[in-house]
C-alpha cells in the first residue's frame, strides 16, 4: 500500500496573507479601542489638537529683574529661554514658542494654559539647603499702623544687627541678633510674596514661611545649592519595609561637591537630634519653604528626599523645574494674554486641499500605470491615512501632541513616500514576469528583492526624520514628527496589507491569466513565457505587437540584464560564425 501523503507543514502564500491580514485587523480595533477609551474616561478626543498656528493659545511676557543700575545680558536670556522651553517640553506640551522680543521673554502655548504649566514658566525655580535656627507660627494678619505704637526715636540702633560673636556654622544661634530675631517676631506671612520679603543673600540668614503660610522660619545661610543638582524624578515615599505611603516626593541626585556638601551639613545635624528646631533643615524653593524635615541620620550618597504638600502633577513640575535647572535671573509677569491663531482656518484648508490635491494625481497616476492592480495602492493609502489619524489623536491625548502647518506639510510629502514602496514592490513583480515567472511566483521572488530596497530606503527617511526633530525647534519638529510617525506605518502597512493583497489577488483568475487590464499581462510586458524561463518567439500574425512588446521589454530592462542580452548576444553571433 502506498503511504499517506504528508500535508506540507510550511504555510502557503495564502495562509501567510489571512495571518497577516489578520494582525492589522488587530492593530486598527486596537487602535480605535484606545481612542474611545480616551474619549469616554479621559480627556480623549476623536480629532486631533491643534498647535498655535492653527488654533491660537496663550502668551505670557515675561521682563527681568535686576538691581538698579544693571543689565541682562542676551546670554543670560538665551539660557532663560533653553530652560523654559525644556520645562514645557516635559511638560508634554507641543508646538509652544519660546523665544526673547528685547529684553523680555515670551512664551506662546497652544490652548488653554493650566495652572501647572503656568508655574513651569513663571517659577525660577531656585532651590537652597538652609538649617532651621527658629521656627514658630505664622503670623498672618498684619498690625494695623494706626494701632501700633510709635517707634522711640533710636529704636533701631538699639537693636544689634551684626553677631558679637562670630558663627562657627550655618547652624550656630549667634546669627540670631536682636534685629533679626525682632525680624522674625513681626514677619508677616501674608506679605512673603511681596516685593523682596523672603529674599536675602546666600552668606545671611534668611527669614521666610512655608508654602502654606503656616509656619515662619528663621533659616541660616545657605550650604547647599540647587547648582548642584544633577538629577531630580517624583516617586510615592516608601517606608522601611518598601510599602508605599500615598504620599508624593522629589527624589534628588546631587553632584560630588553637592553629595560632600550635604553629607557634613546632615553628619552636623544628626549630632543635634532632639534640639528642635536646629536639628531639621529647610529645602527652599524660590524662598518658600517646601519642606523642612528633622535630620534622622547621615546621608552621604548624595540622594535626599524631599517631601511637602505634594500631588502628582506637582512633584512631577517641581522635579522637572530642579532637573533642568534655575532661571539665571528673576522674571514678572508683565502680561498673560489669550491669542488667537497664527495662520487661522484659512491656512489649514488650503494645506488639506494641497494634500487632497496630490492623493488624487497619485491615484489617477496609479490607475494609469497599473491598471486595477492600483486599486491596491488606493486601499494601502487609505488604510495609511486612517492608521495614521488614530495614531495622532491618541498621541494628542496621551503626550499632548498638536497638529501644526508644519505637521501637514509631513503628512502630504508622505504620500509621495508611501507611493514610492508600492511603486517598487509592483516594478520588481513586473521584473519578474518578464522573466517568466508565474504570477503567484513572480508575487513571492518581487517581495524578497523589494523588501529590501524598501526596508533601505525608508531607514533613510527615518534617520533625517529622527536628525531633523532632534536639531530642529519649533514647528520644524512637527514636520520631523509626522514624516517619521508615517515612515513607521508605511512599512508595517506593506508588510501586513500590500504584500497580503497581492498574494491574494495572485489567487484569482483575473489577475493569474494576465488580463490586459489587470497590470499584469506578460505579453504587455514583453515577456510571453513558454516555460523553464524560455520566451517562444512571436508569430507572423502577431508579429506587430509582439514587435510592440519587445520595445517595450527593452525599455523596461534593468541594466544587468541589457548586459546580460549583449553577453548572449556576442556568445551567439561567435558560435554563428564558427559553424
Amino acid at each position: 500500500m502506498a503511504a499517506p501523503s504528508k500535508r506540507s507543514s510550511r504555510p502557503t502564500p495564502v495562509r501567510k496573507a489571512v495571518r497577516s491580514l489578520t494582525w492589522l485587523g488587530v492593530i486598527i480595533v486596537a487602535l480605535f479601542g484606545i481612542n474611545a477609551a480616551g474619549v469616554i474616561w479621559g480627556n480623549g478626543s476623536w480629532t486631533p489638537k491643534l498647535a498655535l498656528d492653527l488654533e491660537g493659545g496663550t502668551q505670557i511676557i515675561l521682563a527681568p529683574q535686576v538691581e538698579a543700575g544693571a543689565s541682562v545680558s542676551q546670554e543670560q536670556l538665551d539660557q532663560a529661554v533653553s530652560i523654559i522651553r525644556q520645562r514645557v517640553d516635559a511638560s508634554g506640551v507641543a508646538e509652544a514658542e519660546i523665544n526673547t522680543e528685547g529684553s523680555n521673554v515670551v512664551v506662546r502655548i497652544p490652548g488653554e494654559l493650566d495652572e501647572q504649566t503656568r508655574n513651569r514658566i513663571e517659577s525660577s525655580a531656585k532651590l537652597e539647603l538652609r538649617p532651621v535656627l527658629l521656627a514658630d507660627a505664622a503670623t498672618n494678619q498684619s498690625i494695623d499702623p494706626s494701632e501700633s505704637p510709635e517707634p522711640t526715636e533710636g529704636a533701631e540702633e538699639e537693636l544689634e544687627a551684626t553677631p558679637t560673636v562670630e558663627p562657627t556654622d550655618a547652624s550656630d544661634p549667634n546669627w540670631v541678633t536682636p534685629a533679626l530675631q525682632d525680624q522674625f517676631d513681626t514677619f508677616d506671612c501674608a506679605t512673603l510674596d511681596e516685593g523682596e520679603a523672603n529674599v536675602a543673600a546666600s552668606d545671611e540668614p534668611l527669614v521666610t514661611c512655608d508654602s502654606t503660610r503656616q509656619i515662619k522660619y528663621l533659616l541660616g545661610p545657605v550650604e547647599v545649592s540647587g547648582e548642584d543638582i544633577v538629577d531630580a524624578t517624583n516617586g510615592m515615599v516608601q517606608t522601611q519595609t518598601g510599602a508605599s505611603t500615598g504620599q508624593w516626593a522629589v527624589n534628588i541626585v546631587f553632584n560630588d561637591r553637592g553629595t560632600e556638601q550635604f553629607a557634613d551639613v546632615s553628619q552636623r545635624l544628626f549630632a543635634l537630634n532632639g534640639q528642635t528646631p536646629r536639628d531639621q533643615f529647610a529645602f527652599v524653593l524660590d524662598g518658600a519653604v517646601l519642606s523642612a524635615p528633622q535630620m534622622n541620620g547621615v546621608i552621604t550618597d548624595g540622594r535626599p528626599q524631599v517631601t511637602g504638600n505634594f500631588s502628582q502633577e506637582s512633584s512631577k513640575a517641581l522635579a522637572d523645574q530642579l532637573k533642568f535647572g534655575a532661571l539665571p535671573i528673576s522674571f514678572e509677569v508683565q502680561s498673560s494674554d489669550t491669542i488667537s491663531a497664527t495662520l487661522g482656518t484659512s491656512q489649514l484648508q488650503s494645506g488639506l486641499i494641497a494634500g487632497l490635491i496630490g492623493l488624487i494625481l497619485v491615484v489617477i497616476y496609479t490607475l494609469f500605470q497599473y491598471r486595477a492592480l492600483g486599486s491596491v495602492t488606493i486601499a494601502s493609502l487609505v488604510i495609511v491615512g486612517l492608521i495614521t489619524y488614530l495614531s495622532i489623536t491618541i498621541l494628542s491625548w496621551r503626550e499632548g501632541y498638536r497638529l501644526s502647518l508644519a505637521g501637514i506639510a509631513g503628512l502630504i510629502v508622505a504620500i509621495g513616500f508611501t507611493a514610492d514602496s508600492f511603486i517598487v514592490y509592483f516594478e520588481r513583480v513586473r521584473d519578474e514576469l518578464r522573466d517568466g515567472r508565474p504570477l503567484v511566483g513572480a508575487v513571492e521572488a518581487g517581495w524578497k528583492r523589494a523588501f529590501r530596497t524598501i526596508l533601505a530606503s525608508k531607514g533613510v527617511n527615518l534617520l533625517a526624520a529622527v536628525v531633523l526633530f532632534i536639531l530642529a525647534v519649533g514647528s520644524v519638529k512637527g514636520f520631523a514628527y509626522t514624516l517619521g510617525l508615517t515612515t513607521i506605518i508605511d512599512v508595517v502597512v506593506v508588510i501586513l496589507f500590500t504584500h497580503p493583497m497581492l498574494q491574494l489577488l495572485a489567487q484569482t483568475r483575473f489577475f493569474s491569466s494576465g488580463h490586459s487590464w489587470s497590470g499584469l499581462d506578460p505579453q504587455a510586458l514583453g515577456a510571453v513565457y513558454r516555460g523553464r524561463a524560455e520566451f517562444r518567439k512571436p508569430v507572423a500574425v502577431g508579429a506587430k505587437k509582439a514587435a510592440s512588446s519587445s520595445r517595450e521589454a527593452q525599455k523596461r530592462q534593468t541594466i544587468a540584464e541589457r548586459k546580460a542580452a549583449q553577453v548572449d548576444a556576442t556568445v551567439g553571433a561567435g558560435e554563428g560564425k564558427e559553424s
